[in-house]
């Protein structure tokens, strides 16, 4: 492991010149500089860029990624952004996944707040016990990076709190959907209470309701365990008995693990003529929206693997002394089945930036010294 504070003084040397437009909020930084002395070709100046003595002073860094809720592929998504951005610059990220039981979640900060961990990113901390957990944590002096948790959190000194842009995400999707179901659709609502993000997603919808009166909701479902999809399918399945053909034309699925549930049980029961409307993304539903006949029209999402990613840099720049935002929401994008279909081949969440621009890739909270440190610990 690369040792900070043993090469403090350090100045990483980079063999070519830093073009930047720059220094933006994004934290880039340094336009190198020509002088032209020698007239055209003359030599570039090495560009010397020097690690943070605050983040030098602290050594060995150690960061640790706790989420609340687990056993789905956004989960695993999220929590190797977080390992891998954080392992690249030379730092030890240990992640952890409650699936979804608050005793081992809150088992897992308490750990972390009576360990020599530097910083912690939270994911999906949605109770009062978390906020006290997270304060305790600050009262150590360790760094905390909270994403899509209790907003009683942004109460805490030097918390930042992540999110997606869930009112876009919902708004998306619910703008797909009245396009092509109508403004008097009937639709079955998934959706589970108590999560910051659910709360945001069901305002939105609670919104689209009232601007379009006529759309119709027969039923809604919603559990949050280690077991959701198979529950939800199980659930969509007694609401289809339910509800003869023709008589319900959609499914606004706020979560995938959601709409994963809902399309088997549609496929199964032959009632492909609902169409799921869904949120967030992972390998396992794209190949899903792709299939054939496949009811799962359109989601809305942004890329968990880069949600961890960013989470750590953040928490990076809290450890460099580096003053971060007290909130910040990450942009969403639709994609829809027609999009997907119409690429010559498979798309997975690696070939999905050929479908939606700009997919999986940002610059936020990223530095010329983080990016000198990846260069200094390739293997």
């Amino acid at each position: 492991m690369f040792n900070l504070k043993a090469q403090k003084l350090l100045l990483l040397t980079i063999a070519a010149v830093l073009v930047l437009a720059g220094c933006g909020n994004n934290g880039k930084s340094g336009n190198a500089e020509n002088n032209g002395n020698n007239g055209a070709g003359g030599n570039n100046a090495a560009a010397e860029i020097e690690i943070p003595a605050a983040l030098a002073d602290k050594g060995d860094i150690k960061i640790k990624v706790i989420r609340k809720i687990g056993g789905d592929d956004n989960t695993a998504q999220f929590l190797a952004g977080a390992k891998q951005e954080g392992t690249s610059m030379g730092f030890d990220v240990d992640t952890f996944s409650a699936n979804g039981d608050t005793t081992k979640f809150l088992d897992a900060l308490d750990q972390a707040a009576n360990s020599d961990v530097d910083a912690v990113v939270v994911s999906h901390g949605d109770d009062e016990a978390t906020v006290a957990a997270v304060q305790k944590l600050r009262d150590k002096g360790i760094e905390v990076v909270a994403f899509d948790s209790n907003d009683g959190l942004a109460n805490i000194d030097g918390v930042t709190l992540t999110s997606q842009d869930d009112e876009a995400l919902a708004q998306l999707t619910l703008d797909q959907l009245v396009k092509e179901q109508g403004e008097d659709a009937k639709i079955l609502y998934l959706w589970v209470d108590g999560f910051p993000p659910m709360v945001r997603r069901n305002k939105v919808y609670q919104e689209t309701l009232a601007k379009y009166p006529n759309i119709e909701e027969l039923d809604r479902f919603g559990v949050a365990n280690d077991n959701t999809s198979v529950d939800t399918q199980n659930a969509v399945a007694a609401l289809l008995a339910k509800y003869p053909k023709g008589e319900i034309d959609a499914i606004f699925a706020t979560w995938d693990a959601f709409a994963q549930g809902a399309a088997r049980a549609l496929q199964e029961a032959g009632r492909t003529e609902i169409k799921i409307y869904g949120i967030d993304v992972a390998n396992n539903d794209l190949q899903m929206m792709q299939e054939e006949n496949s009811p799962w029209v359109s989601t809305a999402a942004v890329d968990a693997k880069m949600i961890g990613a960013v989470n750590v840099r953040i928490a990076v720049n809290k450890l460099a002394g580096i003053e971060t935002p007290a909130t910040y929401g990450l942009e969403a994008a639709l994609i829809t089945q027609e999009d997907l279909k119409a690429s010559s081949d498979p798309v997975n969440i690696t070939t999905l930036e050929n479908i939606v621009p700009g997919w999986g890739k940002t610059d936020a909270f990223e530095t010329d010294w983080m990016d000198a440190l990846k260069e200094k610990n390739k293997k």
